[in-house]
């Protein structure tokens, strides 16, 4: 079975292919659809819910290529802060302002001063539409990252653009920065289990 993975991101590409490796699925990305001349269309996730934003980009990839595709969420959220604070879909965007890699730092860092450090995990969504009307979606705690530490003291000597969040996690295990972890911890990290019992659920595979 051919399935589209609604994402430009290579590396969760490959993570995702990794996961679903024991299914008899052949996985594309968003960068196949371009090779192959089409226009990818500009999804606005203007959704409250990684789920919602699921849901906007798997309708509108399915929409453009006709094809069986599934496209994912995620949104931050801490514990034991109040409601205002949680970033949930709105990582970047803070009162209206989209911040900067640097700025980043500075928010959640400055949020880490008032609450101490953070415990974190990312809630992740899935929507797959199969055609127009088989339409699968999800948002289970089986599909959440495991939780993290967010800490007000960036990673000494790595900072990578665009995932500026990244030099203050720290595993909660080991309490080492995400950055100092072995590679196939990291993707551990990136794909959860949940997403391959959403799968077999959907092809009957248990």
């Amino acid at each position: 079975m051919k399935l589209l993975y609604g994402t430009g991101n290579l590396a969760k590409l490959s993570a995702m292919r990794n996961r679903l490796e024991q299914l008899d699925i052949e996985l594309i990305g968003l960068n196949d659809m371009r090779a192959e001349g089409k226009i990818v269309p500009k999804v606005i996730e203007d959704g409250n819910t990684p789920l919602e934003n699921a849901r906007l980009k798997a309708m509108a990839y399915y929409e453009a290529f006709q094809i069986p595709v599934f496209s994912c969420d995620s949104g931050l959220y801490f514990d034991n802060v109040p409601d205002e604070v949680q970033p949930g879909v709105h990582v970047r965007n803070v009162n209206g302002k989209c911040l900067s890699d640097d700025e980043m730092i500075d928010y959640y860092s400055g949020l880490v001063k008032a609450y101490g450090n953070l415990v974190a995990r990312y809630r992740n969504a899935i929507c797959f539409v199969m055609d127009n009307t088989h339409i699968y979606e999800a948002m289970e705690p089986s599909m959440e990252s495991e939780k993290f530490i967010l800490t007000d003291k960036p990673h000494s000597t790595i900072r990578k653009e665009g995932f500026p969040l990244d030099s203050i996690s720290l595993d909660i295990k080991t309490n080492k920065y995400y950055y100092d972890l072995p590679e196939d911890k990291l993707e551990q990290v990136a794909v959860e289990d949940g997403f391959l019992e959403f799968f077999k659920n959907i092809l009957n595979l248990n």
